[in-house]
């Protein structure tokens, strides 16, 4: 996985570097689908797509003037149609060069480029190009404007819907803003004003990418497109045969973990786990429809995020603090960088009403969308016997929660398991120095009976005091695109970018001096999937994990007595970063294949 890391979402800062880089030449006419990238387009082997959210369905017509919706196009898994599907939006007589051609031409280019070197991967592609000037576009016009793009080989539907009225519900739910343009004597020219966007859809009618014209490629579009199939891959083979138990982990912890505790006000059950489960990956339950929990806490990445330091929340804004796994929070008594909560229940309600996150403004707009929504009619009731709250929308995303437990790791089944081949000679020199030498387990802590490696404590390592405390005096290096980086002077970064808040960690929740830059204790348990590191995200690997308590965290008024300068070798803290490898659970696969597998809507 490439890392792009970010300590804030300063958009307007890329739009002013990337004016400047281009200062001194001739600025490109054409978008950067007409031509050769200027970045190599990453490896599918290298990264996942996250779940962006269920694909809308909609009322259209095809060319042959034939009802039928988008859903239907995009196929059915159960008969063996679903393919991956490519959706754009257009009108035909758009002159924009760098919009409707645009997407036209890339979708031909990608067309072309698999019939001719990848026929068999051509076969698992879908594309369908919607028309959103109605008027104009009838079934009869879109088939002549697709007549000289099709060969049959791919199949390619161009659409139209019979109005206005029926095309708008569509727009509104892909976020499409479309503005008709009229002269200056109020005179509809015929024209459009949009922002161009096309949207790649998985097998599921999930959402995974959403492609603007600075992005729109077909080299980025075949990878993305080559990892989706590469992922659905992993997923088909790790359930192969299985029916997926939802409460297997709740029922019977992997090795390494002790029983889960399930409060007694929320006994956990399949349907609420299901439930859990469509609400933590539905984007409708922020403000504008564009985030959910799993955008935050993506499950392929460690259910965190590894491309970014710090989330960002609804609208681009910043969140302070970086998302933490949430792998095993069944267990944690502190929830939070700063452990402000202390039940599941009641922790997904702060992301949901937080300004900078999913920007909810209050309770009862999140239940009155819930309530208004067709798919969840009758789940809450048939669930909870009640309808849908503020108690109940909790119980059950933190159900879903609750069954996210891994273990069973390398390090388990040499420890608890007694299984002397589970860890090498590096390993088993790694966990000494954990125990002994480096003190890691007085607070990541490790039992006779089981391991959380974590003590749900809160301590000050310095990391909160420096980010606090100290001065940007270096030009500090930003990227722009994969591959594409510039060194920045901080005070361009200043005049451009939101001022950054104080993060006090404790202190803002108990007011006490003693707890100024305390953070909640993480578990180690798949550490090494959930890069980047600390509660602002500001340590990339764990190699600069190891050299930060090398050296005894930064000294401050409040450093926690138990950091200290470690005095490793170079060897011993290579042995102790693998060890670390080895905390990974053997189901991580497949808790993750059962996040994505199955479709968000399916909660029977």
């Amino acid at each position: 996985m490439t890392n792009y890391f970010w300590n804030h979402s300063f958009w307007l800062l890329v739009i002013v570097l990337a004016t400047d880089i281009h200062a001194d030449t001739t600025p490109q006419a054409l978008a950067p689908g007409y031509g050769n990238l200027q970045f190599s387009a990453p490896s599918p082997e290298t990264y996942t797509l996250p779940i962006l959210g269920k694909a809308a369905d909609g009322k259209v017509l095809d060319e042959n003037s034939h009802d039928t919706t988008l859903h239907a196009l995009m196929g059915n898994a159960a008969k063996g149609t679903n393919k991956i599907v490519i959706l754009s939006f257009i009108y035909s007589t758009c002159s924009d060069v760098n919009g409707c051609p645009l997407a036209t031409t890339v979708l031909h280019k990608i067309k072309s480029r698999l019939l001719q070197q990848e026929p068999e991967l051509a076969k698992k592609l879908r594309l369908l190009t919607l028309s959103f000037n109605p008027l104009h576009d009838t079934p009869a016009k879109m088939k002549q404007y697709g007549e000289s793009l099709q060969d049959g080989a791919i199949e390619w539907h161009f659409l139209t819907t019979r109005s206005e009225q029926e095309l708008q519900p569509i727009l509104t739910a892909y976020q499409q803003n479309i503005q008709k343009v009229y002269d200056d004597k109020g005179q509809d020219t015929g024209t459009f004003s949009h922002v161009l966007r096309v949207y790649l859809i998985d097998q599921h009618k999930q959402l995974r990418n959403i492609y603007s014209v600075s992005f729109l490629h077909p080299d980025t579009l075949i990878s993305d497109i080559k990892s989706l199939l590469r992922y659905q891959s992993t997923v088909t083979n790790e359930h192969s045969g299985k029916n997926i138990d939802p409460l297997k982990t709740v029922r019977h912890p992997p090795l390494g973990l002790p029983p889960v505790p399930i409060p007694k006000n929320n006994p956990i059950s399949q349907g609420k786990v299901r439930l859990g489960k469509k609400l933590f990956f539905d984007r409708r339950l922020s403000l504008n429809n564009t985030m959910s929990c799993a955008m935050c806490h993506i499950p392929d990445q460690g259910f965190t995020n590894n491309q970014m330091a710090t989330a960002v929340g609804a609208e681009g804004r910043t969140v302070r603090r970086n998302s933490p796994s949430i792998y095993n929070s069944a267990y944690f008594t502190r929830l939070f960088h700063d452990g402000r909560e202390t039940e599941l229940e009641q922790q997904a309600w702060l992301p949901l009403l937080a300004h900078n996150e999913m920007a909810n403004p209050s309770i009862g707009y999140v239940i009155e969308k819930i309530n208004n929504s067709p798919d969840y009619t009758g789940l809450f009731q048939k669930t909870f016997k009640k309808p849908a709250s503020m108690e109940t929308i909790g119980m059950a995303i933190a159900s879903y929660e609750r069954t996210l437990n891994s273990a069973n790791s390398p390090f388990d089944r040499w420890y608890y398991g007694h299984d002397k081949q589970a860890l090498d000679d590096k390993g088993q020199r790694g966990f000494q120095l954990f125990a002994g030498k480096a003190g890691c387990s007085q607070c990541h802590t490790v039992s006779n009976q089981h391991a959380l490696f974590t003590d749900n404590g809160l301590h000050n390592t310095g990391i909160g005091y420096k980010d606090a405390m100290a001065t940007h005096d270096k030009n500090q290096r930003v990227q722009l695109a994969p591959g594409i980086f510039v060194d920045v002077d901080p005070r361009l970064i200043d005049s451009v970018s939101e001022s950054k808040a104080n993060d006090l960690g404790r202190y803002e929740i108990t007011q006490n001096p003693q707890d100024r830059w305390k953070y909640k204790t993480p578990s180690l348990r798949n550490i090494s999937l959930t890069a980047p590191y600390m509660h602002n995200g500001s340590l990339a690997t764990l190699q600069d994990v190891i050299a930060f308590y090398n050296q005894g965290g930064i000294a401050n008024e409040n450093l926690d007595p138990l950091i200290k300068p470690l005095n490793l070798t170079d060897q011993e803290s290579e042995d102790l970063r693998h060890f670390l490898t080895l905390l990974t659970g053997d189901n991580v696969k497949e808790l993750v294949a059962d996040a994505l597998a199955a479709p968000i809507g399916d909660t029977q």
